[in-house]
């Protein structure tokens, strides 16, 4: 568990160190010439983002939960799919979509009449708002997860006693619904603002230069690695202002409904307003999932039909992929298990040991491009180490085999989605009856063989989830492996990056099509997961 946490911390302070290092000229230049820009770009993105994920998202878990029409038992879990599709792959499919050559511009132009683009052509989407609305109708399924199980669980008295008071529908949304959902809108919310920071891809296409860019470019374009750890200790210090909002926000927000309490019976509509209300939860679906992915699906079989089969080093990125996922997993179960176990076992815990397991997970919250500045230190000293321990042994030394080779984007990747695994075991823990672990230990059973013989055999659906879960995310991550890949190593996410760079997209459109349908499944899952429960509170 020490090691976990370590691993975590590690990087923080590597960052903290070439930051530090780099000369007073360093800050001047990136104040005067490049923060002040990426900023404030940063900055209007997180609150764009942030409303109309927070609008979406709440607008259609009430919609689901306090009423019934035409498809609600569908749309409530299809609300859900944008979460398959990557924002950067969401900006490359739109970005051709609505290209002015394009058919959808081409169509419009039809219906109102003109021949050619310098006559008529659609608002350009490589802007701040075009970012801002493609980004926020892929990430706002988070806010909908987390409100939805809080409307889900709502007491109706709460919701009766507004109506007998003479409230209307409205005025009992925002006075008692959206006040007591404001715990779980906050996690939700958090986890929105996380991704839209971490992400490179769609804020690169789209022609936004954020923190997060402004990194890749100093260190790829300008070789400048130390002024990228200053700007990477600038978004490590907006992503704890983030975390700190949102503790804040839960430890002041704390509601609780009676144990008895009946669950919120959903209001069946009639008409124009049934169909209106199918057609508001259909919208952000359509948006964030149906479009983008038919439009993959054509390019895909179109390529396919036209030119055969994929490239060879499509193939091999794709093998890449699914190879560096494999091992990720592994390294991030493995280290989940022993943080999880570790404080699950502990008796009296010093206050340091009880910090050790949430440390661990922080890695989450740390954008790709800083967890790879982060790396780069540790991980060229331990090469040195291995080199200098070489030539006294009197092997053949060889240089930088750690960041030569892809197992760091491994060690990234698990450091980065610890806290899916942990928090994944850790519940699964939590439904192990203490009558079984007492029960071993009257049997004389020690610790690992009470792991080996008890918790293991338990814990599978827990592990199986979180392998899943690391493994896809794994696949999807783009901004770390862009950052610390060997050379000539392609990954289908670095792939479509390559491909939208060069305007190429038949190719691209294969990679991006492999991520989502790789991101579909536990989707399903979750959805299947989420009905159940939905079931079970209405029993």
């Amino acid at each position: 568990m020490l090691l976990a946490g370590l691993a975590v911390l590690a990087p923080v302070l590597s960052l903290l160190v070439l930051a530090v290092q780099g000369s007073p000229g360093h800050w001047t230049h990136l104040l005067d010439h490049v923060l002040p820009h990426a900023f404030v770009q940063t900055v209007i993105l997180l609150a764009g983002v942030g409303v109309l994920s927070a609008a979406l998202g709440v607008g259609g878990a009430w919609l689901v939960t306090a009423y019934d029409f035409p498809g609600r038992t569908t749309l409530s879990w299809a609300l859900m799919l944008p979460l398959a599709v990557p924002t950067y792959i969401v900006a490359y499919a739109y970005l051709d979509i609505l290209h002015p050559i394009g058919p959808v511009q081409g169509a419009v132009r039809w219906v109102l009449g003109y021949d050619s683009p310098r006559d008529f052509r659609l608002p350009d989407l490589r802007n701040l708002p075009g970012a801002i609305l493609l980004m926020g109708f892929v990430l706002y399924p988070y806010v909908y997860l987390t409100t939805r199980s809080m409307f889900a669980t709502q007491a109706a008295s709460l919701i009766e006693a507004s109506r007998l008071l003479g409230h209307g529908p409205r005025s009992t949304f925002f006075r008692v619904v959206l006040p007591l959902a404001r715990p779980a809108l906050a996690v939700g919310l958090s986890l929105v603002l996380l991704e839209t920071l971490n992400d490179i891809g769609a804020s690169e296409f789209l022609g936004i230069q954020t923190l997060t860019v402004s990194v890749y470019t100093t260190w790829i374009s300008r070789s400048d690695l130390a002024g990228a750890a200053q700007i990477a200790l600038l978004m490590l210090c907006l992503v704890i202002a983030l975390i700190a909002a949102e503790r804040q926000g839960r430890r002041r927000l704390r509601y609780s409904a009676g144990r008895r309490a009946h669950p919120l019976q959903p209001r069946p509509l009639h008409g124009a307003a049934a169909w209106l209300a199918a057609l508001l939860a259909a919208a952000p679906i359509v948006v964030g999932f149906l479009v983008p992915a038919a439009y993959l699906l054509e390019q895909t079989v179109g390529r396919l039909l036209q030119e055969g089969p994929p490239s060879a080093q499509l193939l091999h990125a794709g093998l890449n992929t699914v190879g560096i996922s494999l091992v990720a997993m592994l390294i991030t179960l493995f280290l989940g298990l022993v943080v999880a176990w570790s404080a699950h076992i502990m008796v009296r815990p010093q206050p340091w040991q009880r910090a050790l397991p949430r440390l661990a997970t922080l890695g989450y919250a740390l954008p790709g491009t800083v967890l790879a500045i982060g790396l780069l230190f540790p991980v060229t000293a331990m090469d040195h180490g291995l080199a200098w321990l070489r030539d006294h042994l009197g092997l053949e030394s060889m240089r930088l085999v750690l960041m030569g080779s892809p197992l760091v984007l491994a060690v990234a990747y698990a450091i980065r989605f610890l806290t899916i695994s942990v928090g994944s075991i850790e519940a699964g823990l939590m439904r192990v009856a203490p009558s079984m672990e007492q029960a071993a230990r009257l049997l004389n059973e020690t610790l690992n063989g009470t792991l080996r013989r008890v918790h293991l055999p338990l814990l599978k659906p827990a592990l199986a989830t979180a392998a899943l879960l690391v493994f896809v995310d794994s696949m999807k991550e783009l901004s770390a492996t862009l950052l610390l890949r060997p050379m000539n190593f392609e990954t289908l996410a670095t792939w479509l990056y390559g491909e939208a760079a060069r305007g190429t997209y038949e190719e691209g459109a294969i990679a991006a099509l492999g991520i989502v349908l790789a991101g579909l499944v536990p989707l399903i899952a979750l959805a299947r997961l989420q009905q159940q429960t939905h079931h079970g509170h209405h029993a």
